[in-house]
């Protein structure tokens, strides 16, 4: 394994010597994330935005992103998926319960406005 040195704010260097032995896993995440940067810049994007309950309610993947996601699906179930087809298809199905949860928060407003 190689050694690199980096330097990190003080208030950030006890976090990451808590990480111990889990850093290399750490950032091999962070730099292999399963999707591309503009599928999670739409989600956070959103998020940040402060939406409204109509809007979380009516937020949606872009189309590029039902594509590829249906794409997926269809070959998982032909069973030729890649193993990082499958990481991918991981990736979207934890973001899909992200945004549930986040939309299950907002009932008690839906059922109070209906």
């Amino acid at each position: 394994m190689a050694t690199i040195t980096l330097n990190v704010p003080d208030e950030l260097a006890p976090q990451l010597n808590a990480l111990g032995d889990q850093l290399p896993k750490l950032l091999q995440q962070c730099l292999l994330a399963p999707l591309p940067s503009h599928v999670y810049h739409h989600i956070l994007s959103f998020i940040a935005s402060r939406p409204t309950p109509e809007q979380i309610a009516a937020f949606r993947p872009t189309r590029e992103m039902c594509d590829r996601l249906s794409d997926l699906l269809a070959r998982n179930q032909a069973g030729t998926l890649t193993s990082t087809e499958v990481a991918e298809l991981n990736e979207y199905e934890r973001i899909e319960h992200l945004i549930v949860m986040l939309k299950i928060g907002n009932l008690p407003y839906f059922v109070a406005n209906s």
